[in-house]
């Protein structure tokens, strides 16, 4: 496994940014695989890590440098509140810039394969992949929102709108009891995705709690073991091994 650190340069500012890729020949599909709002942490290494050795060009950018330098947080009141002001960086929008980045440094990477690729999003980057897919039509061909949060919000930006701009299929763990996505806002995201004619998959947890995917204190073994093969066969289907 390879693994590197990095800073790309975007309209934003510096990014940091850490690639994983296999060690044997490639080139390999790129995916994108963005932050939950407790930031990178080992278990996001881990989980990165162990996508890349599935064939993966797997870059993991720390979305919050447009409030600051890189840094680690804790669960502290004070880390709390500074990561809460950190995730109104992190926009629809602004994640269009973000990935153009990876995308420059991937294709000049002969380990990477751009002609087609993918994105995973946890939490408040859930609907970021979205917003990707809708830019990159035909060439992005997956995205999965895992727990995500405000799919469906105010402005012209958000997730769920002008769907029919996207080519990809969507996967979606969804949870019951998530403040950050209700099921209205579940309902709105569907019928969105029906009426772009979107391929799309959704799994929905009532014993699963927002933040189940990663190791952590909200961790749900069943719950994150199924994303885990929901996002293994899309993948394989719409990126390593397509039609």
């Amino acid at each position: 496994m390879i693994t590197e650190q990095l800073t790309l340069d975007t309209a934003a500012g510096s990014m940091p940014t850490w690639v994983y890729h296999p060690g044997i020949e490639g080139p390999h599909p790129l995916v994108m695989y963005l932050m939950d709002a407790p930031s990178i942490r080992p278990a996001l290494h881990d989980m990165a890590s162990r996508l890349a050795t599935a064939g993966y060009y797997v870059m993991m950018p720390y979305l919050f440098y447009r409030g600051g330098p890189y840094r680690e947080f804790g669960t502290s009141d004070e880390d709390m509140h500074a990561r809460r002001d950190l995730m109104a960086t992190v926009t629809p929008t602004g994640i269009l810039d973000d990935a153009a980045a990876m995308l420059r440094h991937a294709e000049a990477d002969p380990a990477a394969d751009t002609s087609r690729f993918g994105a995973v999003g946890f939490c408040m980057s859930g609907g970021l992949t979205l917003a990707i897919a809708k830019a990159y039509p035909g060439r992005m061909q997956a995205a999965a929102s895992i727990h995500g949060a405000w799919m469906v919000r105010e402005g012209a930006d958000s997730p769920h709108l002008d769907l029919e701009r996207a080519t990809a299929e969507v996967y979606l763990g969804w949870c019951d009891n998530d403040p950050t996505a209700p099921l209205t806002d579940r309902d709105t995201l569907l019928a969105a995705l029906t009426d772009a004619g979107i391929v799309h998959t959704i799994d929905f947890y009532a014993d699963a709690v927002h933040g189940y995917a990663p190791a952590g204190e909200r961790h749900h073994r069943a719950a994150s073991e199924q994303h885990w093969e929901r996002v293994h066969d899309m993948f394989l289907r719409r990126l390593l091994r397509p039609a």
